[in-house]
């Protein structure tokens, strides 16, 4: 009765140890979920800036708009992307959809025939394998190197093009390591990607999010003429995960107009996207004090990041890339000498035994099972308390 491509869905983030974590929280254990990046959870509010422009336009939202998004949100979009370098950023190579995951997955219905493959990063946030199974594609991962800040591993990715690859994804800064990768890299994967005639994809969700002394580069910036579509929106860097506001431009010498056509297709059948979130795109774009008072050294996101990674690396039963951006850490331990079968076991002893919820590696598509993800939302005292928590879990394994 259920299509085969239903066996290879799956979310992890809440999945089964999600559910797990509801029916602790039903008979009144207070778990601490360290699983989704939700801020409005955590305490985190929406800035003024979108509240006022919510409150002041709402009115202009009770029609259809056209199917590629309101006129002055989809200006302002292409304008912020014209100050990150993509010289070809216009607002008619601007989508506004119900999010990043919308478009994600009305990208690869334009761009995928049965059995086509598309080149995602090891680990992998689990929209893009999703995206890419439900377009009848097949994933093919290519590994992201720890050893190496977590940069892709270009010989890798070059072995696994075939003639059936359409496109590579990106993922900068990434989820679920938070590493941010730097200008050489981006070139030389969109060196690749003309070579090759593929089509690059670049989900740049956390760019606004980049700690003080980092600086994130857009991909279609440096592409070459390689055509990418860029990925976008304000769920994170505005506390508004909730209104469901993304986005994608379109980028590049080849192709361009043919993806811009398919997914005008596909988009004008679902009629427009949510019109309340387009009311504050043009907002949120001129709010950047906002973003940057999260991630400057003081800020909520990097004191409570630069915690975590201390109370890891100090531990001496986990180790970790430290992140440059977003709110993610990516740490490995040894689940063999923890005599677990695998880095599930770890997480769902943590659920039962200290009430906090992580998310395993494995979920991630990442192989060893000596990973988690583990997400650095709680304010600092309840995160350090946490850490500790875990920490003391994983040394009791050990002895």
């Amino acid at each position: 009765m259920i299509a085969k491509r239903m066996e290879g869905i799956h979310s992890v983030i809440r999945g089964p140890l999600y559910e797990q974590s509801l029916k602790m929280a039903a008979q009144g254990i207070d778990v601490l979920r360290l699983n989704s990046g939700n801020l409005a959870l955590f305490g985190f509010k929406m800035p003024e800036s979108i509240k006022s422009a919510l409150l002041n336009n709402v009115e202009k939202a009770t029609g259809y708009c056209d199917f590629r998004g309101m006129p002055d949100a989809r200006k302002a979009i292409a304008e912020y992307h014209l100050s990150k370098g993509i010289t070809d950023a216009t607002a008619e190579n601007v989508f506004i959809g119900n999010g990043v995951s919308e478009l994600a997955e009305t990208l690869m219905l334009a761009l995928i025939d049965s059995g086509d493959e598309v080149l995602l990063p090891c680990p992998t946030y689990s929209l893009w394998s999703n995206s890419v199974i439900v377009a009848g594609g097949k994933p093919v991962y290519y590994m992201l190197d720890e050893g190496q800040n977590w940069f892709p591993d270009i010989k890798d990715i070059k072995r696994k093009i075939t003639n059936r690859t359409k496109a590579i994804v990106l993922i900068n800064p990434h989820n679920p390591t938070g590493v941010l990768y730097p200008k050489e890299v981006l070139v030389e994967i969109c060196r690749v990607a003309r070579e090759n005639g593929l089509v690059v994809i670049s989900d740049e969700i956390y760019d606004r999010l980049v700690f003080e002394g980092k600086i994130h580069v857009s991909t279609a910036s440096v592409s070459g003429g390689a055509t990418v579509v860029t990925m976008n929106g304000l769920s994170k860097s505005h506390i508004v995960c909730g209104l469901r506001s993304g986005w994608m431009i379109v980028s590049g010498e080849k192709g361009a107009a043919e993806i811009k056509d398919a997914v005008s297709r596909l988009m004008s059948v679902r009629i427009c996207g949510n019109t309340v979130s387009q009311l504050i795109v043009p907002a949120a774009l001129k709010d950047t004090e906002s973003t940057a008072a999260l991630v400057k050294k003081g800020g909520r996101l990097y004191e409570q990041s630069k915690a975590v990674t201390k109370i890891i690396k100090e531990s001496g039963v986990m180790t970790c890339v430290e992140n440059d951006a977003a709110f993610y850490v990516f740490p490995r331990f040894d689940h063999k000498a923890m005599g677990l079968k695998s880095d599930n076991d770890f997480c769902a002893g943590l659920l039962k035994e200290k009430h906090i919820l992580v998310i395993p590696g494995s979920g991630f598509m990442y192989p060893d099972n000596d990973h988690l993800r583990i997400v650095m939302l709680p304010e600092k005292p309840a995160l350090e308390t946490a850490m500790t928590d875990m920490i003391a879990y994983a040394r009791s394994l050990l002895s």
